[in-house]
Order: C-alpha cells, then structure tokens, then sequence
C-alpha cells in the first residue's frame, strides 16, 4: 500500500494554526497595529463570553461610549434564562453613567438586548 502524502508528514489542525499566526505576526507592521482591526460602535455583543467577563466588559463599553460622546447604546446577551442579562443589568444598575435601561424592541433584539441610555452626551439614534 503506498501512501496518498508521499513521504509528507500531514500536519495537524494546531499545527497550521500556529504557522498561520507566526506568518500574520512576521507580515504585520507599524501601520497595521496602528489603525485596528475593529469599529467601535454603539453595539455590544456579549455571545460567546462566560458572566463573570460581562461586568468589566460593560465599565469599558461605558467609557468608550462616553469618549466618542454616545447616548444610546445596545448590549445583546441572549434570550433564553439569560445569565448574561442579569449580568448586565446587574453592571447598569450599579454604573453612575446610566440614567435608564429597557428591553430592546423586537426589531432591535426584543428581549435578548437591553438598550441603555447613558446621562448627558450626544443623542445619537
């Protein structure tokens, strides 16, 4: 029986990730880390996170919404018996920056997003 590789040793799932990544860091530059990858928005998306992440995620979406002058923001976490809703209300409840918190509509969420409205800034729609 003669092998379909060749002599070629397959390489493995991790094995291919971590050439991937050592290849983007050697082909990354200043200018790259200069300007990110991402888009700070009005919206934060908290799937995928464990609860015990959400209260410190939350302070910093605050003062990243505060820093470009947001009013109304929109944290999703999930229907269902959502841990991660209570997290959250939990973390807006407690934050001076706060003035109110809502169920999102259905367009925008329903229950599985909480829209909050932070005091003063600009009103953005």
């Amino acid at each position: 029986m003669q092998w379909p590789f060749r002599g070629k040793k397959k390489r493995t799932e991790k094995e291919k990730l971590k050439e991937s990544a050592e290849e983007r860091e050697q082909n990354t530059s200043a200018e790259d880390l200069a300007s990110p990858p991402y888009m700070v928005t009005d919206t934060l998306d908290l799937h995928g996170f464990f609860p015990q992440q959400v209260p410190p995620m939350i302070r910093d979406f605050i003062d990243n919404a505060r820093s470009l002058k947001l009013r109304r923001l929109r944290i999703v976490h999930g229907k269902g018996k959502s841990r991660l809703k209570w997290e959250v209300r939990q973390a807006l409840q407690t934050s001076p920056d706060v003035e109110s918190f809502a169920d999102a509509p259905p367009e925008s969420g329903g229950w599985g997003a909480t829209l909050v409205l932070l005091k003063g800034g600009r009103d953005e729609s």
